[in-house]
């Protein structure tokens, strides 16, 4: 992987991991676009460049983050982030076998986006503004709804703020819970791939990988400089789409990604 590649991978994770679209049918796009070996150091970098993407929501909600009189906030996160832990580590296998296969992902795109048309037109009297007044109950419930985006395609923000208004949150609510639930979630990936996953049969194949060279070094902290300063911009413009547009742009999006790549992968590739 090249530097220029490596970039516009960490843009394309910065604009897409918080917005309802699925980074993960974009990055596999871009990479099969610029044939981008897939071996063990991408994969990595794909993963791990999730941490700025995590610090973004850390910079922007840092007196939320960092208020530890609230400690009802941390426990709503950590419930809702453990259905996806145990479901997570249950389905490992078969989430990473539908990821080699782009043609399920471009479908899961498309169906997302229909469902996101009309979306708006469900959900029309929130009874919740706030995150203080959300439950554990509820934080819960939205992270089980977080789990749908263990099939690559659905997106973890579509599935957690389509679950957090289903539990009578508010767009901007459940946008934002969405933002806070991706921190614990996406921090506990990215742990799981650099430090347990990619060390399988003890050899700590991927630690080697990354300190190998100073090249790789370099792609690794670009990535994440880039994710983070990308997503922080993607985060600010999304809810101010979604407090006058609401979702129907996005559903709209998703379906031409969607079918473009699945013309694309079908018949193109």
């Amino acid at each position: 992987m090249e530097i220029l590649q490596a970039i516009i991978i960490a843009i394309i994770e910065g604009l897409t991991e918080y917005l309802p679209v699925s980074s993960t049918g974009h990055m596999i796009f871009v990479s099969s676009y610029f044939g981008i070996q897939n071996d063990d150091f991408v994969k990595l970098f794909q993963v791990s460049i999730q941490f700025g993407a995590i610090l973004a929501v850390v910079a922007l909600y840092w007196r939320k983050f960092f208020d530890f009189s609230k400690f009802n906030f941390f426990i709503k996160l950590a419930c809702a982030v453990i259905p996806a832990l145990i479901l997570g580590k249950l389905f490992d296998d078969k989430i990473e076998a539908v990821l080699g296969d782009p043609i399920p992902i471009a479908i899961v795109l498309i169906l997302g986006g229909v469902i996101l048309l009309f979306i708006d037109n469900y959900f029309q009297n929130p009874t919740i503004i706030q995150e203080e007044d959300i439950t554990i109950k509820k934080a819960v419930t939205i992270g089980f709804w977080q789990c749908l985006a263990m099939m690559p395609g659905t997106s973890r923000s579509a599935a957690s703020i389509i679950g957090g208004m289903q539990q009578g949150l508010s767009r901007q609510a459940a946008a934002e819970f969405s933002f806070f639930l991706a921190v614990p979630t996406m921090l506990a990936v990215t742990c799981y791939s650099v430090f347990l996953k990619t060390y399988e049969n003890s050899q700590m194949k991927g630690y080697e990988l990354i300190l190998k060279s100073d090249e790789n070094i370099k792609i690794f902290l670009i990535g994440n400089v880039v994710a983070f300063i990308v997503a922080v911009l993607a985060i600010k413009f999304f809810i101010e789409i979604i407090k006058k547009y609401g979702f129907k742009p996005w559903g709209w999006y998703r379906i031409i990604v969607g079918s473009f790549l699945l013309i694309y992968f079908t018949y193109l590739k």
